[in-house]
């Protein structure tokens, strides 16, 4: 997602993630929904199979820090766990450096956490306090939509369209497109989503390939890519690849979830940075 995986990375951060495997848009052209209507009534009706989940993965991490010209390169272990519709924890470990990575949230607020000393930051944000057509182009929701377990919000002023072996959902605010949500005609499974700032410029899009059945008619991507992208620039500015594997149904006790999807206490990190509307403020210690 997303608006919606991680809260915005300036220029000040570059990070580009990627797995070996690569991301196959289908080729087969099969007739599309014949209405709006139709189209998301069948992305509800898949979302109403949704179960928490848990899973592991790998993926290789790449980035720079603004003022050096070396690239750093990194693996690390992922292990995630989502509780639908709005909670989500994700975890990257490495060698020497458990909890990495940290990206999750709640109901009420959001948060991720990058903690190798280059770049030692912690963001995090309340939901009330973010204008959802802009600022965060992605944060933990765009992961909840890219698993095909966030909300579909049918009320919403929706319209529809096909381009080849795609169905176009879109999404408007305000008579502006702010989403697009392309999904595969013969098995009308999301395969694209792009999220458009104010100015119709594509600030998000996420990737998503490889479906497995979770559950009973349950299937989420075990591939899945989301990029941002410079508004001065149009190229890719932050991009994560996340390959899931040992996908389960998920049993989440209370206690665990308290532990998962409750904010955390910043501690140890060089920047600490409250998101208001997309924008950064800075904390003290």
């Amino acid at each position: 997602m997303l608006r919606k995986i991680i809260p915005y990375i300036s220029a000040a951060i570059l990070i580009l993630a990627g797995c070996e495997s690569q991301i196959h848009q289908p080729i087969n052209i099969c007739p599309g929904k014949d209405s709006v209507a139709d189209a998301l009534a069948a992305l509800k009706s898949q979302s109403q199979n949704v179960v928490p989940l848990r899973a592991n993965g790998q993926c290789r991490l790449e980035y720079h820090v603004e003022g050096k010209k070396k690239q750093q390169r990194e693996n690390f272990n992922m292990k995630l766990w989502a509780n639908p519709p709005v909670e989500i924890y994700l975890q990257g470990d490495k060698a020497l450096v458990p909890k990495a990575i940290i990206l999750g949230s709640n109901e009420r607020e959001f948060w991720l956490s990058i903690r190798p000393k280059e770049i030692s930051t912690h963001w995090w944000g309340n939901w009330s306090e973010q204008d959802l057509s802009e600022g965060l182009v992605i944060d933990p929701r765009t992961l909840l939509e890219s698993l095909g377990i966030g909300e579909v919000e049918t009320q919403q002023d929706w319209s529809l369209s096909n381009e080849g072996t795609y169905d176009i959902i879109s999404k408007r605010q305000q008579g502006v497109v702010i989403k697009k949500i392309y999904v595969h005609s013969c098995d009308y499974r999301v395969r694209r989503i792009e999220f458009f700032n104010r100015d119709g410029h594509v600030v998000a899009g996420a990737e998503l390939d490889k479906y497995k059945e979770v559950s009973d008619g349950f299937f989420i991507p075990s591939l899945i890519k989301v990029t941002t992208y410079a508004q001065d620039t149009g190229e890719s500015s932050f991009s994560i690849t996340l390959e899931l594997k040992s996908i389960k149904p998920a049993t989440i006790t209370e206690p665990r979830r308290n532990v998962l999807f409750k904010l955390p206490k910043p501690r140890g990190f060089t920047n600490v940075y409250r998101i208001v509307n997309g924008k950064w403020f800075k904390q003290a210690q």
